[in-house]
C-alpha cells in the first residue's frame, strides 16, 4: 500500500472506535469552494532557480512543525508562526543563498534563531535545527532537485524517500510533511507529479480545528475542556490521535462529495483557519515534530 492509502485505512479505522471525537458530515454542508491552493510570493522564497527554490522547500518543509510552540514564538505583526518560518527563512534565502549539506550538518539552533528572528535559542530552534542537520546528512552529496527529479514524477514516491530518510518526516499513519513537501514543490514551479491528486489531507492542528468550529467534529466534554483551558494534548495519545485522524476521515468524505481532491479540500480549510472567528477560538495544540 502506498503512503495515503495507509493514511485513509489508518484514520477510518481510528474513526469507527474513537471515543473522543465523533463526525458530523452533515454539518459539511457550510464548507464552500475556496481559493485555488497557492503559495505567498512574498512570504516565500519563489524568485530564484530551480534549484534554489527546491532547496527552500525542502528546508521550510525540514522544518514546518511546532504549532504547540507558536505561542511562545516571536512573530512579526500579523503573521501567524508558520509563515514567520517561512518568511524568515526566504530572506536568508535571498540574501544568502541556501545552505549546502555540509553546512546544514553544522547549523546549530543559535543560527536558526538569527534567521528566524528569536530573541534566544530556545526548545523549538534546537528540534530545528537537528531536523535540519538530518536533511543535511539526508542529502549528503546531492541537492534538493537531485532527489525530486530521482522520484520520476511521483508526489508518493516522494513522500516514501523522506518518511524513510529522515525520522522526523515518518509520521505513521499520517505522514502529514512528507505528503505535503510533496504538494509544496509543486504549488512552487519546481516539481511535475502525475499522482499529486493521490496525497490526503496534511493532518495538523489547524484543519480539524476549522472542522470543530463548523460542525463537523465534535469533542466530548473532557477534550473540549482541555482544549479550552490551553492544555498540551500529548502526542500519539488517544485525543491527538482521534483528532487527527477523525479529521483525514471526515475530509475524505467531503472532498469526494465536492469533487475536489483532498489535498485542495486542505488548502480551503487552512485557509479558512486563518480568519479572525476561527483565530479567536482556542485549537488544540500539541508538541511534536509532525506538525
Amino acid at each position: 500500500m502506498t503512503i495515503p492509502e495507509r493514511v485513509r485505512e489508518h484514520c477510518a479505522a481510528v474513526a469507527a472506535s474513537a471515543r473522543h471525537v465523533s463526525i458530523d458530515l452533515e454539518a459539511a454542508t457550510e464548507i464552500k469552494p475556496g481559493l485555488e491552493p497557492v503559495l505567498d510570493p512574498e512570504l516565500h522564497f519563489l524568485d530564484g532557480s530551480r534549484e534554489d527554490v527546491a532547496a527552500y522547500m525542502l528546508v521550510l518543509d525540514t522544518i514546518n512543525f511546532g504549532s504547540g510552540w507558536f505561542p511562545t514564538l516571536r512573530k512579526p505583526p500579523g503573521l501567524s508562526g508558520y509563515y514567520t518560518v517561512a518568511r524568515g527563512l526566504a530572506n536568508r534565502f535571498r540574501e544568502r543563498g541556501p545552505w549546502s549539506p555540509a553546512e546544514l550538518r553544522a547549523i546549530d539552533a543559535a543560527e536558526l534563531a538569527e534567521v528566524l528572528g528569536q530573541d534566544e535559542p530556545g526548545e523549538l530552534m534546537g528540534l530545528y535545527a537537528e531536523s535540519l542537520r538530518s536533511l543535511g546528512a539526508f542529502l549528503a552529496g546531492r541537492s534538493a532537485i537531485e532527489v525530486v527529479d530521482a522520484v520520476d514524477g511521483s508526489a508518493v514516491r516522494l513522500a516514501e524517500v523522506l518518511a524513510a530518510g529522515m525520522p522526523s518526516f515518518d509520521d505513521v499513519g499520517f505522514w502529514k510533511r512528507a505528503q505535503i513537501t510533496a504538494n509544496d514543490l509543486a504549488l512552487a514551479g519546481v516539481a511535475a507529479f502525475d499522482d499529486l491528486d493521490d496525497l490526503t489531507i496534511f493532518a495538523d492542528n489547524v484543519v480539524p480545528h476549522v472542522l470543530r468550529v463548523d460542525g463537523v467534529l465534535v469533542y466530548d466534554g473532557p477534550l473540549a475542556a482541555k482544549i479550552e483551558r490551553g492544555d498540551l494534548i500529548a502526542p500519539g495519545s488517544a485525543n491527538e490521535t482521534e483528532i487527527r485522524a477523525c479529521a483525514v476521515h471526515a475530509c475524505v468524505q467531503i472532498a469526494r462529495e465536492l469533487g475536489v481532491p483532498e489535498r485542495t479540500l486542505d488548502t480551503w480549510l487552512w485557509d479558512r483557519g486563518q480568519e479572525p472567528r476561527y483565530k479567536a477560538l482556542p485549537r488544540h495544540r500539541t508538541r511534536t515534530v509532525y506538525y
